[in-house]
């Protein structure tokens, strides 16, 4: 990946981490533990589905 586009990328997971952080239950997130565990779900429940939503729709543009 072009450094242009690393950093546009790191741009845009900062701001993410910022928004998810911001919903996130911080009781949840007293330790490593409970720090990874709200990052996993927040992502299989909010951006895995995007992203795979995205993926399919440039398929289906492509054909």
């Amino acid at each position: 990946m072009k450094q242009d586009k690393q950093e546009r990328l790191k741009a845009c997971l900062e701001e993410l981490a910022t928004l998810l952080y911001e919903e996130a239950d911080k009781s949840q997130m007293t330790d490593l533990e409970g720090i990874e565990k709200t990052v996993r779900s927040q992502i299989l429940e909010l951006v895995s589905p995007e992203i795979a939503f995205f993926l399919s729709q440039t398929k289906q543009g492509q054909r």
